[in-house]
């Protein structure tokens, strides 16, 4: 029996009524094209088509088909759907009519990232640390007061959301996940839900799942969830820490008993290959205008481009554990981006650390928030873009992040960044009207 035939037979024993083919565009929003089940086969044969102008960051009116076919690893059924009319999704990569992979299917750009990783004999592993906020929906519109007033760690009654919470996980374990924890986080309203990290494919499909899923849930309880990266002033923002590592022959190829701190000279590398490129990465894994809000010292969130052992005020972070579990942490991402392009310029830059056997700086061992500026500049530590405009022009005169994404998608975060900023820049904020009416 073919695998096609075998996901037939599966898909009606699920008794199945509709499929959801999903896909992201260059943003990481999720989108999805709904079948009946009766076009089931022509899906997994010949694939699906659809309109690509529509979608942001893929393509011209003029060259605008495209074809979803959809990776069959990724089925599941939605378990909020009803039993009498079962709904499943598979998540799909996106071709041109030629049958050749669309270049601006950000799948596809991790997919040809971690095919060099595996050239060199790498598979990389990465577990992101999802952290969100909850807040009330009013007269059905989306607000910013809080539904609870918790904090870290803490729980019921304090922690209202708490129900909530463990109905998102129970939908997630239903779909495959392996959920490590959960809790309540610093600020009020704030939550995170952690899983067990996976190869870096499946994570990002892992990321775009989860915040489908946390945001149905959460609107079906009456609750809003947000994935942006600052929504309130003056509390800490919602970060996306990703636990990264490389495999090589079934071995965590980070670790090294006999090296200083047992991080292997592979680690080394990677970690300096991160930091070169840091500025370059932030544009796209802090991808808004409202990302920069919570890079900016006094809430956790890093900007100063360095490593530590322990030291969270670093960029990367190496946490205690050693063994298979040995790992680094970057800490700057916000859940806002596309995971997908997010993974590839990380892999991208810490593979170039390895291949040209680049040397870290000094491990920081300080708190950096604490320093001056002149430690900052004696201890050669840098701080990542302070906004979006000046990430973007890192990225795009950066070769290796600008080759890992492609011409294509380059092109296209370059438009949305000045769509985004213009628009920003010209905008009347309530912060000036406040400050500046009544005295002008």
């Amino acid at each position: 029996m073919t695998d096609v035939a075998k996901m037939l037979e599966r898909i009606e024993a699920d008794n199945v009524k509709f499929i959801r083919l999903q896909f992201s565009d260059i943003e990481g929003q999720i989108k999805n094209v709904a079948i009946p089940v009766s076009q089931a086969e022509k899906a997994l044969t010949a694939g699906i088509g659809f309109d690509g102008s529509s979608i942001e960051g893929f393509a011209r009116i003029e060259e605008s088909d495209m074809v979803l076919k959809p990776d069959m690893d990724t089925y599941s059924l939605l378990p909020w759907r009803p039993e009498n009319a079962k709904v499943a999704r598979f998540i799909c990569d996106v071709y041109k009519p030629d049958d050749t992979p669309f270049e601006g299917d950000p799948r596809y750009i991790l997919k040809k990232t971690l095919a060099r990783a595996a050239e060199m004999g790498y598979t990389f592993n990465i577990g992101p640390e999802m952290e969100f906020f909850l807040f009330k929906m009013v007269d059905g519109e989306p607000s910013v007061k809080f539904q609870d007033f918790g904090g870290y760690f803490d729980l019921a009654p304090i922690d209202l959301a708490e129900d909530v919470r463990r109905d998102i996980i129970f939908n997630l374990m239903e779909m495959g996940f392996d959920i490590e924890a959960s809790h309540h986080e610093v600020a009020e309203s704030q939550h995170e839900i952690d899983f067990k990290y996976a190869d870096a494919l499946k994570t990002a499909d892992n990321v775009v799942t989860f915040r489908f899923v946390t945001k149905t849930i959460a609107l079906q309880n009456g609750l809003h969830a947000t994935f942006m990266a600052k929504p309130v002033f003056g509390i800490n923002g919602s970060g996306m820490h990703c636990n990264c590592s490389l495999a090589k022959d079934g071995k965590n190829a980070f670790y090294d008993p006999k090296a200083p701190l047992e991080l292997s000279k592979t680690c080394m590398q990677f970690i300096a290959g991160v930091l070169s490129h840091a500025k370059s990465i932030t544009r796209v894994a802090n991808p808004t205008i409202n990302s920069y809000k919570r890079l900016v010292p006094g809430y956790e969130a890093p900007v100063y481009i360095a490593w530590s052992a322990a030291n969270r005020t670093a960029l990367v972070r190496v946490p205690a554990p050693r063994g298979n579990s040995t790992r680094i942490e970057l800490r700057s991402p916000d859940p806002s981006c596309n995971p997908y392009l997010t993974f590839a310029a990380i892999l991208a830059a810490g593979l170039e650390g390895v291949e040209k056997d680049m040397e870290p700086p000094a491990n920081a061992t300080k708190n950096i928030f604490d320093m001056s500026e002149e430690q900052r500049v004696k201890e050669h530590i840098d701080t990542l873009p302070g906004d979006l405009y000046t990430a973007n022009k890192y990225m795009t005169e950066d070769d290796v992040i600008c080759k890992a994404l492609g011409s294509h998608v380059v092109d296209g975060l370059n438009v949305i960044t000045k769509m985004e900023w213009d628009s920003f820049r010209t905008a009347v904020h309530p912060w000036e009207t406040e400050r500046y009416l009544s005295k002008y």
